[in-house]
């Protein structure tokens, strides 16, 4: 059958491939004929319907026989996309087993349908989503151990403060993904659950089969059977959505610090280069952080789209109007625009390059003053902390006027020198002895990797 028309310009840039797949018109057929041919086995398997009946409704459960633009058209009066599919599917089943008709559907409710078909496909997102966080982490590891010792300036309130190492940086952007894997495990049993309850949560149309069924459909799905049908209570879906927006600020800050770093005035780290990517229509020096804008873009869009889902949760009563809608195109949204921010970061993170005497260079550009710190640290215990802040704040002062390196003028002052020799002075004006504990967070921030992938 034909489809409606992609119309999705931007969907190599924003989205990956295969999260598109999952949910494309396709994708969401599917997963709401998977549950209907999971029902009709569930059902056969405790004697509600003949086993005779499961193998039409089976064959008659593939998306390829359906049109996807009538769907959409029948479902603007139906209100739901259940709704026409169902009564397509009766008549594609009825074509070949009029009998095996009278058994499609039996004891659910549209919304059993549309949300276990949403689950499947969350299922095959998450699995995609934590493949890639998987990766990307993996990546950053071997990242942040390459440049341990590699000092670059810190960066506070976009002012030179005192120098880090571009493996810590790295390090920082590997904690925040280990965290969302972490996240992502632990909300997993909450997520991939059953939804089933019919007409208002009771399954009341099975009577006393109702259990068993509802307990082989959750086998069939491969499912956790809940405790109860969960129309109404959204919160499952919103934890899964607002992890997701935590991924996408996580990969946001990656984005903005690569696209910092590769500002010309700085020009420290670069995402890989390719032919034609980051350039311009008109400047053809230009070479723009494209991936890092992805990035950037998914973090900005996501909260919008969260919000959504979380001013959709107070639903009315057993099944809600207008709130449940609004889901329907907001959680696959989210999960595509964090596919496409994965697929970048991935290509990013590979595909650094690192300009390390750059990065030497631009420490020194206020000739010494990010180091001001690691003397007066020093001083103060010679000559107490307040005559030693004060001091080296007149240094600092005077080398901005006279445009001197400090540690000349460190090296001129009586004060400083009857307290610091020279070979003091160098050691203490050298980025390379004042990084403090940043082999460690590297170490400790690889670890908690390693220790979530064992």
């Amino acid at each position: 059958m034909n489809q409606r028309p992609n119309n999705q310009l931007f969907d190599a840039y924003f989205t990956a491939r295969d999260m598109r797949d999952v949910f494309c018109d396709q994708g969401r057929v599917q997963a709401m004929l998977d549950f209907e041919a999971a029902l009709a086995r569930a059902e056969a398997q405790v004697g509600l319907i003949p086993h005779s009946a499961v193998a039409a409704i089976e064959a008659a459960c593939q998306a390829g026989y359906y049109d996807f633009a009538a769907l959409g058209e029948a479902i603007a009066t139906a209100g739901n996309s259940a709704i026409p599919l169902v009564k397509a599917l009766g008549k594609q089943i009825a074509a070949n087993d009029a009998e095996a008709e009278r058994y499609v559907h039996l004891g659910a409710t549209s919304q059993d349908v549309m949300d276990s078909g949403l689950v499947l496909q969350l299922r095959q997102a998450l699995a995609l989503i934590e493949h890639d966080l998987a990766q990307l982490g993996e990546t950053l590891a071997t990242q942040a151990w390459r440049y341990v010792a590699t000092p670059l300036a810190g960066r506070t309130w976009l002012q030179h403060a005192t120098p880090v190492t571009l493996g810590m940086k790295i390090a920082g952007w590997l904690g925040a993904v280990t965290r969302s894997r972490q996240r992502l495990r632990e909300l997993k049993p909450r997520l991939l659950v059953l939804q089933f309850g019919g007409a208002s949560g009771t399954l009341a149309a099975l009577g006393d089969q109702a259990m068993p069924i509802a307990k082989a459909l959750a086998e069939e799905l491969q499912l956790t059977l809940p405790e109860q049908p969960w129309h109404t209570q959204r919160d499952r879906l919103v934890e899964f959505g607002a992890v997701l927006g935590l991924i996408a600020g996580s990969l946001g800050k990656f984005g903005r610090d690569i696209s910092l770093l590769m500002q010309t005035e700085a020009g420290e780290v670069f995402e890989p280069a390719a032919p034609g990517k980051g350039g311009s229509s008109t400047m053809p020096h230009k070479r723009n952080p494209v991936g890092a804008a992805v990035l950037i873009s998914a973090a900005t869009r996501v909260p919008g789209l969260l919000s959504t889902l979380f001013s959709a949760m107070p639903q009315e009563h057993e099944r809600s109007l207008g709130l449940w809608h609004a889901e329907w195109e907001t959680l696959p949204e989210i999960c595509c625009l964090v596919s496409g921010s994965l697929q970048q970061a991935l290509l990013l993170a590979d595909g650094l390059e690192v300009d390390a005497t750059r990065m030497a260079r631009n420490l020194d550009l206020t000739q010494g003053l990010v180091l001001a710190e690691a003397v007066s640290i020093v001083l103060a215990q010679r000559v107490g902390r307040d005559s030693a802040h004060h001091l080296l704040e007149q240094c600092c002062k005077r080398a901005v006027a006279e445009q001197r390196h400090l540690r000349e003028v460190l090296g001129d002052e009586p004060q400083v020198t009857a307290h610091l020799s020279d070979a003091e002075l160098d050691q203490l004006l050298d980025p390379a002895h004042y990084l403090g504990q940043a082999h460690t967070w590297v170490e400790r921030a690889v670890a908690e990797h390693f220790a979530l992938t064992a």
